[in-house]
């Protein structure tokens, strides 16, 4: 293909247009509906953040960068832990990927935007920036991330590959923005970033670990250090996308195609132009994505018939193929972790049966650990439904039937999950769910302080009080 030209100048690959808009965009530029979604998606990932804080995980690399040192320049959510703004990306973005509860965009390739903040925020943070430039940080991380999670077909997911391996592109572009890197540092940068962390999809794949919601953090923590070492004057490889064994010459190989202008059409540029972000969703349950549907459709016949958990004899979940061979899978229906069970549609459903919620008390080790969830985990069959293939991903289609012990059985389907742009969490809905992650770390009170700050984030001449507020009262041991 003629993009394995290596006689091209650096203009002629895409990371060029990409860096060229990124540096040009201003805040400006953005729509009133773009800042009024960034300042939502804002808020649902800071409350997501408060919660992740107080995870094991979080623990365990708290403890790590603690143990390494790293200079007093960032602040990270929760703990309060001051560090180096290459470490903060990381702490801070794990605390918001933790609980798998934050925002979610599935097109070719799944994305969780949101974990891309974090490379915003530590620059606004370093450098004594404004509201405003974490707003405009947030827009061009969505922008750019979920132009890269449409542009394969199929994704590289389909590969077996893990999204970081697009967030690796994206968080460089902010994090150059915020460091005000002119295009030719900023494409610098994205090949910096994405030259060492393209990644395995085993991180999903069966029994799941510590590293399920760690690579994408840690893909966001390479995009800073790509950005400050571009300022520098390191350099990357410009053709990281789309030239000589670049993602789209390697994968199409094995016979992908990639649409190399989704990334670049009709990039915003002036408040009247459309930004991705609106696009976005976000999760009503702390699982995965494609579990949304088919626990949605669950629920409403549980809570419509008022069915007793111990009448039920099957539960029937048909969904596309992707999601029965992700989140149905045997280890799934023998979760031993957190990791595990928020990726199991077994657990989820049986859950959600005999509590009647599914919220993060759910996805507490004693709970997972209950063998009286076993047997009723075992009533789930899941099922591909070839039908279903063919309307996603602009639909999530699931069905399930419940039958009871008395032969009766009852049926709802559901395409558009809670939290999708189509069905949209308002902001009451997301100010229960960072009440409900933040009410234990920071307070009541300071929920609501935090509520009015975030969504009137325009007006902060620097991040200060942001890092004050969401600051936690408490602290869990250390792991």
């Amino acid at each position: 293909m003629a993009g394995h030209d290596t006689s091209k100048k650096h203009t002629d690959f895409v990371t060029w247009n990409l860096s060229e808009w990124a540096a040009g965009l201003r805040y400006e530029h953005l729509s009133e509906d773009a800042i009024r979604c960034a300042k939502l998606f804002l808020f649902d990932s800071f409350g997501c953040a408060l919660g992740g804080s107080q995870q094991h995980d979080v623990q365990m690399m708290l403890d790590h960068a603690r143990a390494m040192g790293g200079a007093d320049t960032c602040t990270v959510f929760g703990s309060g832990f001051r560090t180096d703004p290459v470490m903060a990306a990381l702490l801070n973005a794990l605390c918001i990927r933790a609980m798998d509860y934050n925002d979610i965009y599935w097109k070719a390739d799944p994305s969780h935007p949101s974990d891309i903040i974090p490379a915003a925020l530590s620059i606004c943070e370093m450098n004594g920036l404004s509201g405003r430039d974490l707003i405009l940080g947030t827009v061009i991380g969505h922008e750019v991330e979920m132009r890269l999670a449409e542009f394969g077909d199929p994704g590289v997911r389909e590969y077996g590959w893990h999204h970081a391996a697009i967030t690796c592109i994206a968080s460089p572009i902010v994090a150059g923005r915020m460091l005000d890197l002119p295009p030719d540092q900023i494409q610098q940068a994205i090949g910096i970033s994405a030259s060492p962390s393209m990644c395995l999809g085993a991180v999903t794949a069966g029994k799941l670990t510590n590293m399920k919601n760690t690579v994408d953090p840690m893909a966001t923590r390479c995009g800073v250090e790509a950005a400050l070492l571009a300022s520098r004057g390191y350099s990357g490889p410009e053709h990281v996308i789309d030239g000589k064994e670049g993602l789209v010459h390697c994968f199409e190989k094995f016979g992908g195609k990639f649409h190399v202008n989704i990334l670049t059409d009709g990039l915003p540029r002036s408040s009247s132009d459309h930004c991705k972000i609106i696009d976005c969703g976000m999760k009503s349950f702390p699982i995965e994505a494609l579990s949304h549907a088919p626990l949605t459709a669950m629920m409403k016949i549980v809570k419509e018939r008022d069915l007793d958990p111990d009448a039920v004899q099957e539960i029937k979940v048909e969904v596309i193929a992707r999601a029965a061979d992700i989140l149905g899978d045997p280890a799934k229906y023998r979760p031993t972790s957190k990791e595990t069970a928020d990726h199991s549609l077994p657990y989820s459903l049986a859950v959600g049966l005999v509590d009647g919620m599914v919220t993060p008390l759910q996805f507490k080790q004693e709970r997972i650990d209950d063998p009286g969830l076993i047997p009723v985990m075992d009533k789930i069959k899941v099922v591909p439904n070839d039908e279903f293939e063919a309307l996603f991903p602009k639909f999530q289609p699931s069905r399930v039937t419940i039958t009871l012990a008395d032969g009766r059985s009852f049926d709802a389907r559901v395409d558009v999950p809670k939290g999708d742009p189509r069905d949209p969490m308002t902001e009451e809905e997301i100010a229960v769910k960072f009440d409900a992650l933040g009410g234990e770390v920071v307070g009541a009170d300071t929920c609501g302080t935090l509520r009015e700050l975030i969504m009137n984030m325009e007006r902060e001449e620097s991040l200060g009080r942001l890092f004050e507020l969401m600051t936690g009262t408490k602290t869990p041991a250390h792991a």
